[in-house]
């Protein structure tokens, strides 16, 4: 799919049906069609394919070509599935127009035209869109880490709760813990690949100079302190893993110490029953008409010097 924005009255508005590709301010491509990449391609702009924007190497996620930067951040949002997931995302600035690469769904690509001039960098050149897509995704950040932190909060109310029996909703607990663990490692690269990119950004040699050099280093400060909290975020997941397991593992300790004092006080009991089974022909009980009462108080007597003695030693 291609999206094509023009600068509206309030930020960036579709551009009208017909017009001229060329005269879009941003084009957005969304999983692009084969016929969608021909008609960008006739711009002079060639559009990495999936497997380039997936290479790790810094040469080939930042560079420059016959005038045209590309720089490849990777960014969290949605799969067809509406699962969430990680992909990279290619902005491309040819100092006319931007244009962006994707094959997921990124949220801050569906509010940022809306937004786009109330954004600190406006609107008005390629690069100011590019500053303001890239605040949009700071934001975006921002929000699921607070997300993240609320889930958390949560988490621990349920694990370090005084019920008991809840097997069931440790195991939630530590399924949540890692999906909350994930998100975060999610946004920690995306964070990593954004302050990549604007270092590159930062470094070229724009028209408009130290103003848009200051928006960079604004952005910069963002992620940083971004980074720091998501760093805090993953100490949080992994003490809450430990304590979750923990947990875990009192609680399975509670049943097996239960199973263990039931099977110690019918131990006697059942020696006694193995006694009087054995086949001896001169036991004296066995022929007297008090020797099965005597069996059953025996055994009885048995378990309750037991449980006395658990109580006694604080076993119980």
């Amino acid at each position: 799919m291609l999206y094509a924005y023009v600068r509206g009255p309030k930020g960036l508005a579709p551009q009208p049906q017909g017009a001229p590709l060329a005269e879009a301010l941003w084009i957005d491509l969304y999983r692009p069609q084969r016929e969608q990449l021909a008609a960008v391609g006739a711009l002079g702009v060639e559009v990495p394919t999936l497997a380039d924007m997936e290479e790790i190497e810094i040469s080939n996620r930042l560079y420059r070509e016959e005038g045209v930067d590309y720089l490849t951040v990777v960014l969290t949002g949605a799969d067809l599935e509406k699962r969430q997931t990680s992909g990279p995302v290619t902005f491309i600035l040819d100092g006319q127009r931007l244009i962006t690469v994707r094959h997921h769904a990124p949220r801050p690509f569906e509010t940022f035209p809306e937004r786009a001039g109330r954004t600190s960098a406006g609107c008005g050149s390629p690069h100011r869109v590019f500053m303001g897509l890239v605040e949009e995704c700071v934001s975006r950040a921002a929000d699921i880490l607070e997300g993240v932190g609320r889930g958390l909060d949560a988490v621990s109310v349920t694990v370090l709760g005084n019920e008991g029996g809840r097997a069931k909703q440790l195991q939630k607990a530590l399924a949540d813990i890692a999906r909350l663990g994930e998100t975060v490692g999610r946004v920690r690269l995306a964070l990593l690949t954004l302050e990549r990119a604007l270092s590159f950004f930062g470094a070229l040699d724009h028209a408009q100079g130290m103003e848009v050099r200051g928006l960079v280093k604004a952005e910069m400060r963002d992620i940083q302190a971004l980074a720091v909290h998501a760093d805090f975020l993953a100490g949080r997941v992994s003490f809450a893993t430990d304590a979750t397991l923990g947990m875990i593992n009192l609680e399975q300790n509670a049943t097996v110490r239960i199973l263990s004092v039931v099977a110690a006080l019918f131990l006697p009991p059942t020696l006694i029953a193995s006694v009087y089974g054995m086949n001896f022909a001169n036991m004296p009980e066995l022929s007297q008409p008090w020797g099965y009462p005597f069996a059953l108080a025996l055994m009885a007597g048995s378990v309750g010097a037991t449980w006395i003695f658990f109580k006694l030693k604080h076993w119980l």
